[in-house]
């Protein structure tokens, strides 16, 4: 059978999903993604557990690679697809639900390996930011981010679109005691970089050769006493003043790509 012919197969086993149904939100236990990327990173990955997948004849098309036969999928247009996502969530006519991701913890990938950073998050709230993160980590080889439990976006469609993909492929390690995981990445062999506008030293001026983590705060109040006290030192970005400060997820893209070319 052809790729054409599968998808019309899939498509003709679907059942036509019934107009009102959905709250934008996952069922009890389950993590709801939405947009090409995202869903089709989650597809891809073998470690998610699918629960099921609404889409559009052409939503279905843009995949890339075939679905196994007996994957619940319903047809859907995409208004009905609207009612499944948070609101004015561009969807590109896929949303899939599946199981969220198992947990990954700290001594799975502090490796200490000079050429991997990992990325610390001190309350950094917005799902936008910390997928945008999640993706550039990705885009550098970056091992792992590392947030609290709390203080943190849940798993979700909007952190997963933001991740485009990156949320299936970079380890998110979830931590009760940022401090204390920390000092962990100390012993592992760890320099703790905090990103600070107030520091002296430049990032490029502090940077080792060896394993790196960069710690980050949240916008506005930056990273809290304790964090900043838990760092090997603190540094900053040469920006200009024609600018007070950048948005986390640039600091965060910018920090990545200066270790990945450091020589």
């Amino acid at each position: 059978m052809s790729k054409g012919e599968k998808k019309r197969a899939l498509r003709g086993r679907a059942g036509r999903m019934k107009g009102g149904r959905g709250s934008g939100r996952a069922s009890s236990g389950q993590v709801r993604l939405w947009g090409r990327h995202a869903v089709e990173a989650a597809l891809k990955n073998p470690e998610r557990q699918h629960r099921k997948l609404w889409a559009t004849p052409e939503g279905l098309e843009s995949l890339d690679g075939e679905l196994p036969a007996d994957f619940p999928i319903e047809h859907a247009q995409a208004a009905d697809l609207a009612r499944l996502v948070a609101k004015d969530a561009p969807h590109q006519g896929l949303v899939l639900e599946c199981a969220p991701l198992e947990d990954v913890f700290l001594d799975e990938v502090a490796l200490g390996e000079a050429d991997r950073p990992i990325v610390v998050l001190d309350q950094v709230t917005d799902p936008h930011n910390v997928g945008a993160i999640m993706r550039s980590a990705a885009a550098f080889n970056a091992a792992a981010i590392i947030t609290q439990d709390r203080h943190a976006p849940p798993e979700g469609g909007v952190l997963a679109k933001s991740a485009s993909g990156a949320l299936e492929t970079v380890p998110w390690v979830r931590v009760v005691n940022l401090a204390r995981a920390l000092e962990e990445l100390a012993e592992a062999g760890y320099w703790r970089i905090g990103l600070a506008g107030e520091a002296e030293a430049t990032f490029a001026e502090v940077m080792p050769t060896g394993p790196l983590a960069i710690v980050l705060g949240a916008e506005g109040e930056g990273m809290r006493h304790n964090i900043a006290a838990h760092c090997d030192v603190l540094a900053r970005l040469p920006i200009t003043s024609a600018i007070e400060s950048l948005n986390v997820s640039n600091a965060a893209a910018i920090a990545l790509y200066a270790v990945a070319t450091r020589g």
